[in-house]
């Protein structure tokens, strides 16, 4: 290779300047008649060319070969019917088309899955940044036009684009759209989820006039129906019944059509709903003032989420001060509002040392019983009362008390165990320093001891998960209807927070008693949980009260069921790691409790939108004059063209794309010397110059003569 390059002395403006100034001296000599008008001006003109300084380059060039970038979409839009057998025949064909052509590589980008959808633009962005501009003949493009990064497509390239869209002219679809959904609801209130059905493509015009019907289930209930046009917004109200995690599946069936709709797997959606609580409401009624009163208020008040309404009787209707009526500044305790009227706005009733003395009616009892039946809940915090004539036990709300005071008062120091029970339910599993079972080392570290308690009998249902003096019950659990009752035996609690004997988990205790009271979901004992982590994988535990768990039946999206053992975690705890095949609706059942699971979205994203589409792709074909075409309609034959010519059309075989050859090589054994040594410029601008003033002088002396 043989070239000519400059390597300018100066800026190319003041070479350019001096070029001009040179034609101007050329010019106004030729005006004013001068005969050395063209030395001057060739002798200006040498000047700015030796300025330039002008080189010759010589060198071996090797022609680069030219590179078509030829992408393959392989996501999961593409396994619809028909498309990848579409894909496969274009891939083949459009590899043997370039082959056959001289000095051309192909570079072969698959595009897979992606947790972002397809992302062609990401794809397509990379692959012409790692290759060389000046060697890029032409992209084409294999795919449904699919793109979820429609934002990444480059606004331009090197070389012509060309869009081949895979499926059919006929292809169709209907989906499930949820515009809004709410991931957190008050449980109990409604929460609004706002969908509508959509349909794509060349819908058949009996399925586009059909509804659709919905079928409505929450954590897998019975489901509810109802019928949707498509293109009709639609706003369903679903009531989180719990806390925790609330599972809303919504689905309606594929429409009977002639051909069917691409696929069904977007005619499902999973919503997550977390219910919270507003805020949990507690009454608290102490029947005297005593040193473990102060431990109930402060812990239900440390808690921001709990509203607390809290009375002590200081006052009895039988006390005898003869104290003057009209001089008591004590307010009256609004029985009838707040056991009557008001009792279902309370999620929890504590009886904190409560003698019955008058003050609440037997009907008020009643309605607590009732209370507790349709799903409340009441703990009562006993002292001596409780084996007294004034027991609770004794009005009507004794009988769903979990256990039966005898009478008899422990009056003596005793230390607070768990009992087998007690080291399985969420309530007092796990607590920090709990003594070791009966007969072991009791000399080593444990709780302090409590000093009274009442003796009871538990009833045949309840629970007792601590005992104290001589092994009676301490701590008993019980359900009543839908709702639950506690019953701790000793009001002695308080020592532990006082750091008597080294103390104990009092505020730890008495939180998880409140809040088990409460339904709140992680101190459930009989409970099954699926926590999911690592996409489909999906941590199972069991908890119960029972020295083993059977195995769970997980049923998936497609109806087909299997069973997984679980291995014992702790006491009462059993669990298993499983990993789903696919997304999906996973219901999760022992035979006692069922949950259902969302893993995934229940219409990945590659299935949103099926139809193929240019919209993301067009422009970006149009702006470099590619073409944007349909494999259904035959596989184009391949050109060269040159650059800048419209480089797809129609021709006698059918349609045709084209790529551009780029002439692109390499230099190697490069040299570079200068047009002509510096003294020759010299020569040749001082020889322009004496001649044009030899030739201006020779005109002057013929005029002279």
């Amino acid at each position: 290779m043989n070239g000519l390059s400059f390597d300018p002395l100066l800026p190319w403006p003041v070479v350019a300047a001096i070029a001009v100034l040179a034609g101007l001296i050329a010019i106004w000599s030729l005006w004013r008649g001068l005969r050395g008008w063209l030395w001057r001006g060739l002798a200006g003109l040498a000047a700015a060319l030796a300025l330039a300084g002008p080189a010759l380059e010589s060198g071996i060039r090797d022609k680069l070969s030219d590179i078509v970038i030829l992408m393959d979409d392989r996501s999961a839009s593409q396994s619809l019917p028909g498309r990848t057998a579409q894909s496969d025949a274009a891939i083949e064909d459009l590899t043997r088309q370039l082959a056959a052509l001289p000095g051309t590589e192909i570079r072969r980008v698959s595009v897979g899955d992606d947790a972002d959808g397809t992302l062609i633009g990401t794809a397509l962005t990379r692959a012409l940044a790692a290759e060389p501009q000046a060697r890029v003949a032409g992209v084409i493009a294999v795919t449904d036009g699919l793109a979820h990064d429609a934002a990444m497509v480059p606004a331009g390239a090197p070389a012509p684009v060309h869009v081949l869209l895979t499926g059919q002219p006929s292809d169709w679809d209907r989906r499930l759209v949820v515009e809004e959904a709410p991931a957190y609801g008050l449980i109990g209130q409604p929460v609004t989820i706002r969908l509508r059905i959509e349909d794509q493509g060349a819908v058949p015009d009996a399925v586009a006039r059909q509804p659709a019907r919905l079928r409505i289930s929450v954590d897998g209930e019975a489901a509810q129906t109802a019928d949707l046009p498509p293109g009709m917004p639609v706003e369903l109200q679903v009531v989180p019944e719990h806390a925790g995690q609330n599972v809303v599946s919504i689905t309606f069936d594929a429409p009977e059509a002639t051909p069917p709709e691409l696929t069904d797997r977007n005619n499902a959606a999973a919503i997550q709903i977390q219910g919270v609580h507003d805020r949990l409401r507690v009454l608290l009624v102490s029947g005297e003032p005593h040193a473990g009163e102060r431990t109930w208020r402060n812990l239900l008040k440390s808690d921001a989420n709990v509203d607390l309404i809290h009375f002590t009787i200081l006052r009895p209707p039988d006390k005898m001060d003869a104290v003057p009526v009209d001089e008591l500044s004590l307010i009256a305790f609004p029985t009838q509002e707040l056991f009557m009227e008001r009792i279902r706005d309370f999620d929890l009733i504590i009886f904190d040392r409560y003698r019955v003395r008058g003050i609440l009616l037997p009907q008020y009892f009643d309605s607590i019983r009732r209370y507790v039946e349709e799903g409340g809940a009441v703990l009562v915090a006993a002292g001596p009362e409780m084996s007294t004539v004034e027991s609770l036990n004794l009005s009507p709300l004794g009988t769903i008390l979990p256990a039966r005071p005898t009478g008899r008062i422990y009056d003596q120091p005793f230390l607070p165990r768990l009992t087998e029970d007690g080291r399985r339910h969420p309530v007092t599993a796990g607590l920090t320093g709990a003594p070791a079972e009966k007969g072991a080392d009791d000399n080593a570290d444990h709780w302090g001891r409590w000093l009274r308690m009442s003796q009871v009998v538990p009833g045949p249902r309840a629970q007792v998960v601590m005992t104290g003096a001589e092994d009676q019950p301490l701590l008993v659990l019980d359900r009543v209807g839908k709702g639950r009752v506690a019953m701790l035996t000793s009001d002695q609690a308080w020592l532990w927070g006082r750091g008597f004997e080294g103390g104990g988990p009092q505020l730890e205790l008495l939180r998880r008693i409140a809040h088990w009271s409460m339904k709140e979901p992680e101190l459930e004992e009989e409970a099954l949980t699926a926590e999911v982590s690592d996409g489909l994988t999906v941590e199972i535990t069991r908890r119960t009260m029972d020295r083993r768990a059977g195995p769970v039946t997980i049923t998936g999206p497609d109806g087909q069921s299997r069973e997984l053992a679980l291995a014992e975690a702790g006491p009462g705890r059993f669990a298993a790691r499983w990993t789903a095949p696919g997304p999906g609706l996973y219901r999760l059942s022992d035979g006692e409790i069922s949950r259902v699971v969302a893993l995934g979205p229940a219409a990945p994203r590659e299935f949103e939108e099926t139809v193929a589409s240019d919209t993301a792709l067009a422009p970006l074909a149009e702006a470099m004059r590619g073409g944007v075409l349909r494999l259904s309609e035959g596989i184009p034959r391949l050109r060269q063209v040159r650059e800048g010519r419209p480089a797809h059309g129609q021709g006698v075989g059918g349609e045709w794309i084209g790529i551009t050859p780029r002439d692109a090589a390499t230099i190697s054994g490069m040299t570079h010397r200068p047009l002509l040594p510096g003294w020759a410029w010299l020569l040749l601008i001082a020889g322009l110059a004496l001649a044009g003033w030899l030739a201006e002088g020779r005109g002057r002396l013929r005029r002279a003569a």
